[in-house]
């Protein structure tokens, strides 16, 4: 990597950042082959005490963010691009509080699956993957008692790392047959809720 890489500062919510990548992109490289979006934003909260402005939040880093990314990006990806969604355990099972954050992964499972069938005439593949419970800046302040709850289901017994994540990206973006999946990454929390 080193030398061939660049790091660079956006916000996904703002039109104009992304632009700006688009261009620095072009410049530098003149194109793109893999777009992973990973921005997340967990806002929690029951129905009765999430604020609205947290909903709006949620929605706009996790699923209105891709969206414009995907449509900022795509003058720059060629036939054989690829475009991997990140999504949430909480987008396909239902936790209390998680309703923002749920409903905003559900979306991006939807957006996911249009993107797929649609960008597939360009030859350029859209997938997913769903993280389980990973050791990330988003999961560092729950509590010992919720993790222990949440490790409780959780099959292999532990935390996912970013790394073992990042694998199964790499995997999926090389993967020439595969359109709209959805890929479970979760240590088996999935087939145990």
């Amino acid at each position: 990597m080193g030398e061939h890489a660049i790091g660079m500062q956006a916000d996904i919510t703002n039109p104009a950042d992304l632009a700006r990548l688009a261009e620095t992109i072009e410049a530098r490289w003149g194109g793109i082959d893999v777009l992973i979006n990973n921005a997340g934003l967990h806002r929690g909260g029951t129905l009765d005490r999430l604020a609205d402005e947290d909903w709006e939040a949620s929605l706009a880093t996790n699923l209105t963010g891709p969206m414009r990314i995907v449509r900022a990006m795509l003058g720059q990806m060629s036939p054989g691009g690829s475009i991997v969604n990140i999504g949430a355990v909480v987008g396909f099972r239902g936790f209390p509080g998680d309703s923002s954050y749920g409903a905003s992964k559900a979306g991006l499972a939807g957006l996911t699956q249009v993107l797929a069938a649609e960008l597939a005439r360009r030859q350029i593949r859209v997938n997913m993957v769903v993280p389980g419970f990973v050791m990330t800046e988003m999961t560092s302040g729950v509590s010992e008692r919720a993790r222990e709850s949440i490790l409780a289901r959780v099959p292999l017994q532990r935390m996912g790392t970013p790394e073992e994540i990042a694998e199964v990206c790499w995997w999926v973006a090389g993967s020439t047959y595969m359109t709209g999946s959805v890929v479970f990454t979760d240590g088996g929390l999935m087939c145990n809720l």
